[in-house]
């Protein structure tokens, strides 16, 4: 939906070298691209010394971890929890009440706004006094509109001088200000979020109040909103007027923070890295630990959040994490580069891609960079001292996840995992130390006697032999002497060595090491990790991203066998579940352009079904199309792409295909193992994309 700029544009390079020329950095880092900035006012971005937040703010909030029906109780049993915790030491001090603190009536006969007697017995001041004597900070919302029943909890519209006095008199330290009654109200974001802040900056109390402007309902995901009044257009303004703006809509819903939308969230909150600075955040939401993520995909979100200097906002319920989520959020190293006073927000080098590496300049002197892996399958992210801007020969690398200390002559590079993040800390050095060698995840590249092509995620067979090789990269100025080397297959899977290991691996050199792999003649249907170790001289043992062999259901049989009846090995819809002779979402019969399908798989943008043909099949064909029960939905949407896949490679593709039209299609399919049937939203996003696959037909 979003472009994202190779670097920020001419007026990021203004700012960017005028705070790295504060810090003598201004000759390492590199200039801006020629991509322009998106049209709009250029900012103002003096923030007041005395900011509230000089560097990224972090906290908790209730809005996901416990709703709208929250008490003083539970917030201040949290709050302890931070504490007890060690979450408020390494910076997370801000309780922040999110809707759902307001009474039925929120706004009493004196004109003020008061809590829910019920739930907060002792009034709201006296909350903020709890929360202020465990030395936390207190938080509290409320919206930029007027009080609309049955859109907002509350509202300040009409009252922003009464309620930023009554906040600061109460002792909120900051303030998140929504805009959904805004929005109902046709009010200009603009105009009412600086109304609002002047409003907090001249609170009678005289107090510091952070405010967050958020405004994520105007996002183009929601309608087709006026350009000044969407989330993407606060870059234009709120520099001036508070200490974060969200940049685009919420990360998720409730229990459903999902990681395409964290990416979607981050790529939009890249748009605009020139206006951000030390008082001053772009915001791109919440981070979700177990909320539907998986933990590498929250590790993966701490990673972006921190290159991109954004505020750090607990949303679950931090008393029920997993030790290792409570390890993410804690870790000292990432914290220092979300909270380096430079203030800098990260930006892309190069190409835009499923692998990508962004990079974040540092008052040290030194250059934190996400090596990005976007895809289902783990992948070698690489980039240079140079492209970072960095000179000198030798560099000390920082593995913030793994605390790995390593040496580079100038390769940056890393294994990582699907839909994962290496976040390093490059820093130039004098030569020495140990030297950065860089294991690849295992790569199969035969299966029985037929090659493959290397692949890190493959469909296999029960009694399958496998070869499976190990890439090492010697990225350091030493050569790595005799380095060990060793596989780890699940429990009854056979491993046996393919030759020796390498003698040495030079500096600048690549070596690899071959195993065969034998799966058990009976293994359960299911997918199984293989992993890799390396161990040499001086260096800690460490252990590659994991690689996947999927043993499969049997291979079609017969002259006519129907896909959509036959097991597949996976299946994936952008929403609800792919649904076998049936329209997704609502059971309807296979519906093309009048004409009944008997069978079929209906689906939602984006979507992949995966089968396994294992090379037994000659012959594909059917039919695609939209269903004709979008008709009923709405205009919007409709659109979608189709593809066959075979064991990477395209063998079909339909185009953009529209309402009212049935696509067919022929395709051989001899010696195909890996067979995919995908789905995308011909770049209008995925409203009202209901797909049809008809009739797929196999010939085996």
């Amino acid at each position: 939906m979003f472009t994202v700029r190779t670097w920020a544009a001419r007026a990021s390079a203004a700012l960017l070298t005028t705070a790295l020329a504060a810090t003598g950095l201004a000759a390492t880092w590199p200039a801006a691209g020629a991509a322009a900035a998106a049209p709009g006012p250029a900012p103002a971005v003096g923030q007041p010394p005395s900011s509230p937040s000089p560097t990224p703010y972090q906290g908790w909030n209730t809005y996901y971890g416990l709703g709208g029906d929250f008490g003083a109780d539970e917030v201040l049993d949290v709050a302890d929890f931070l504490v007890s915790s060690g979450l408020a030491e390494a910076g997370y001090d801000i309780v922040w009440l999110d809707g759902g603190w307001q009474a039925d009536v929120p706004r009493g006969d004196d004109g003020r706004l008061q809590g829910d007697p019920e739930r907060f017995p002792d009034g709201m001041a006296a909350l903020a006094d709890a929360i202020h004597d465990r030395g936390l900070r207190a938080g509290i919302y409320t919206d930029a509109g007027p009080y609309i029943p049955g859109t907002c909890g509350l509202g300040s519209g009409g009252h922003y001088q009464t309620d930023a006095d009554t906040f600061a008199e109460w002792g909120y330290d900051a303030v998140k200000v929504d805009f959904l009654c805004g929005i109902t109200a046709d009010l200009d974001p603009r105009e009412a979020f600086t109304a609002f802040a002047e409003a907090l900056r001249n609170n009678g109390s005289g107090r510091s109040m952070i405010f967050n402007l958020c405004n994520p309902v105007t996002s183009p995901d929601w309608g087709d909103y006026p350009e000044e009044q969407q989330s993407t257009w606060s870059w234009t303004y709120a520099p001036d007027i508070a200490e974060s703006w969200r940049t685009y809509t919420d990360v998720g819903f409730v229990g459903q923070i999902q990681f395409k939308d964290v990416l979607r969230n981050f790529d939009a909150n890249a748009r605009h890295p020139e206006v951000a600075g030390p008082g001053r955040f772009s915001d791109p939401d919440y981070l979700g630990p177990e909320l539907g993520m998986t933990t590498e995909e929250f590790r993966t979100q701490m990673s972006l959040w921190t290159i991109a200097a954004a505020p750090l906002i607990i949303s679950s319920d931090p008393r029920t994490l997993e030790q290792e989520s409570m390890d993410i959020l804690l870790d000292d190293d990432v914290l220092a580069i979300d909270q380096d006073p430079l203030g800098i927000q990260g930006t892309r080098v190069g190409a835009a891609g499923t692998t990508e590496t962004w990079a974040k300049p540092l008052a040290d002197g030194s250059v934190a960079i996400a090596l990005l892996n976007r895809g289902d399958r783990p992948a070698e992210v690489s980039t240079t001292a140079r492209d970072l801007g960095l000179r000198g020969r030798s560099f000390a690398v920082l593995d913030t996840w793994t605390d790995a200390r390593t040496q580079s002559a100038g390769t940056i590079r890393a294994a990582v995992p699907a839909h994962g993040a290496a976040l390093l800390r490059v820093t130039p050095t004098r030569a020495g130390g140990v030297p950065r060698l860089v294991a690849a995840s295992p790569a199969f590249t035969a299966v029985g006697s037929d090659d493959v092509a290397p692949t890190t995620d493959l469909l296999a067979a029960a009694g399958d032999r496998l070869t499976t090789e190990v890439t090492l990269h010697n990225d350091g100025s030493t050569p790595v002497r005799r380095p060990a080397v060793s596989l780890t297959a699940p429990d009854g899977w056979t491993v046996s060595p393919m030759g020796p290991a390498p003698r040495l691996v030079r500096p600048g050199g690549s070596a690899t090491v071959t195993f065969s792999v034998d799966v058990p003649a009976g293994t359960s249907t299911g997918g199984y990790d293989v992993t890799a170790t390396v161990a040499y001289r001086g260096a800690p043992a460490g252990t590659t991203p994991p690689s996947r062999v999927t043993v499969a259901p049997a291979t079609p049989s017969g002259s006519d066998v129907v896909l959509s009846h036959h097991p597949w090995v996976s299946a994936t819809s952008g929403w609800m579940e792919p649904a076998v002779d049936k329209s997704v979402g609502g059971g309807s019969p296979l519906t093309v352009a009048g004409t009944v399908h008997p069978t079929g798989i209906g689906v939602a943008s984006p979507s992949q079904i995966r089968y396994y043909l294992g090379g037994s099949c000659t012959r594909l064909t059917g039919g695609v199309g939209i269903d004709d029960v979008v008709n009923n939905v709405g205009p919007e949407g409709g659109t979608a792409t189709f593809e066959v896949v075979g064991d990477g490679e395209t063998l079909w593709s339909s185009g953009t295909v529209t309402r009212g039209v049935e696509t067919s299609f022929d395709i051989d399919v001899t010696g195909i193992r890996d067979l995919t049937l995908r789905v995308g939203d011909a770049a209008d996003g995925g409203y009202n994309d209901r797909a049809d696959w008809l009739s797929p037909t196999t010939t085996c």
